[in-house]
C-alpha cells in the first residue's frame, strides 16, 4: 500500500527537476538559436589554427546564448548575403558587424549598438581618396563598397575581409577602404608592412556609426531578448574580456 504513495513523491521530484530552470549557461536541452558568422573576417570571425570558430564577434553571441539560455547553432555566410538570409528568416540573427544603415534597416531588425565603426582608408601615403582612378579594394556588400560604387575609383571586389590583404599583396589593388576592426586585422598580417601602406580614418557618414547584430523581422522576440543579454553582458565585465582578448582598444 505504501508503493503508490512512494510513486507519486518519485515523479512530483521528477517533473519538479524537469521544469526548474537550469542555474549555468547554455546547455544541450536549451532551445536553437540560428545565428549565421563570416568565416574569414579577422580579428572579428574567423576559424582558428584548431578549426574553430573564434573571434570577437563569434564570442560575444556564444556569450549572449549563454545568458539568453538558448544554444547557438552557427552557420557560414558572407557580408554580401547575409542581410537576404536574415530577412528570408534562414537564420534568426547574423552575428556579423553590420553598419546599421537605412536600407539595411527597411529589411532587417537591428540589436542595440555592439559597437560604434569607423571606417579606415589604407593606402600608400601619396595616395588619398580623392585621386581619381585608383584601384581601391572593398568588400562586397559592405558600406564601404557601395560608398565606392559612387566615387571614381576603379574597385576590386573581394568576397571577404580577410582577402583584403590578398588583393593589396598581389598588385591588384593599390588601397584599400574597410572598417577599423577589420583593418587592425590587416596590420598584424605576414607581409603587410612591406606594403607602406598608412591607414586614415575617412570622415564619411555614411561610413561610420552604430553597428550591431541583424535579426530576422520574423523574429521580433528574438531582438528583446538578444538587446536584454547585451546589456548585462557588457555590465558584468564579460562584454570588456572579449573586447581585450580580441582587440588592443576598447571599440564599445
Amino acid at each position: 500500500m505504501t508503493f503508490l504513495p512512494r510513486l507519486a513523491s518519485c515523479f512530483s521530484l521528477l517533473v519538479g527537476l524537469l521544469l526548474c530552470p537550469v542555474p549555468t549557461g547554455a546547455a544541450a536541452g536549451d532551445p536553437v538559436l540560428r545565428v549565421a558568422v563570416l568565416d574569414n573576417s579577422p580579428p572579428m570571425a574567423f576559424i582558428d589554427a584548431q578549426g574553430q570558430r573564434n573571434g570577437f564577434s563569434v564570442s560575444l553571441m556564444r556569450a549572449l546564448c549563454e545568458e539568453m539560455r538558448v544554444t547557438c547553432q552557427f552557420s557560414s555566410t558572407t557580408l554580401e548575403r547575409v542581410v537576404e538570409v536574415v530577412a528570408a528568416g534562414q537564420v534568426d540573427v547574423a552575428a556579423v558587424n553590420l553598419l546599421d544603415t537605412p536600407e539595411r534597416r527597411a529589411r532587417v531588425l537591428f540589436s542595440r549598438p555592439v559597437f560604434r565603426s569607423r571606417s579606415i582608408w589604407l593606402a600608400p601615403v601619396a595616395l588619398g581618396p580623392e585621386s581619381a582612378g585608383i584601384t581601391v579594394a572593398v568588400v562586397q556588400g559592405s558600406a564601404q563598397a557601395a560608398y565606392a560604387q559612387t566615387q571614381s575609383w576603379r574597385i576590386v571586389p573581394v568576397k571577404a575581409n580577410g582577402e583584403l590583404t590578398k588583393a593589396l599583396l598581389a598588385g591588384d589593388a593599390q588601397a584599400a577602404l574597410a572598417p577599423m576592426p577589420t583593418v587592425l586585422g590587416m596590420l598584424q598580417q605576414p607581409g603587410f608592412e612591406r606594403l607602406g601602406l598608412v591607414p586614415r580614418v575617412l570622415p564619411v557618414a555614411e561610413l561610420g556609426g552604430n553597428v550591431g547584430f541583424a535579426v530576422s523581422p520574423e523574429r521580433p522576440a528574438v531582438k528583446v531578448q538578444i538587446d536584454a543579454a547585451l546589456d548585462r553582458v557588457k555590465r558584468d565585465g564579460r562584454y570588456d574580456r572579449i573586447n581585450s582578448e580580441f582587440l588592443p582598444f576598447r571599440i564599445d
